[in-house]
């Protein structure tokens, strides 16, 4: 599965743990990273400061779902 334009769910719900420049206690979970373009895209990208769990990330059907609401719906429940 490609990452969906317009989508940026992995960017807002989950949490991670790791540092990230700015955000140095890394980011809770259902807040935006202050990375998020506007566009919902990933101002970081390819840089070697990204946290190492945001370049593993890969877009999956099971977490992404068919768009960006359900890909909300699958972060929340997760995070249940």
């Amino acid at each position: 599965m490609e990452c969906r334009p317009g989508c940026g769910a992995c960017c807002i719900f989950p949490s991670i743990s790791s540092p990230i420049p700015g955000m140095p206690d890394g980011k809770p979970a259902l807040i935006r990273c202050i990375h998020l373009t506007e566009d919902l895209k990933c101002a970081i990208f390819g840089h070697p400061d990204r946290p190492r769990v945001c370049a593993g990330f890969r877009p999956e059907i099971e977490i992404c779902g068919d768009d960006s609401q359900e890909a909300e719906r699958n972060f929340k429940w997760l995070l249940q």
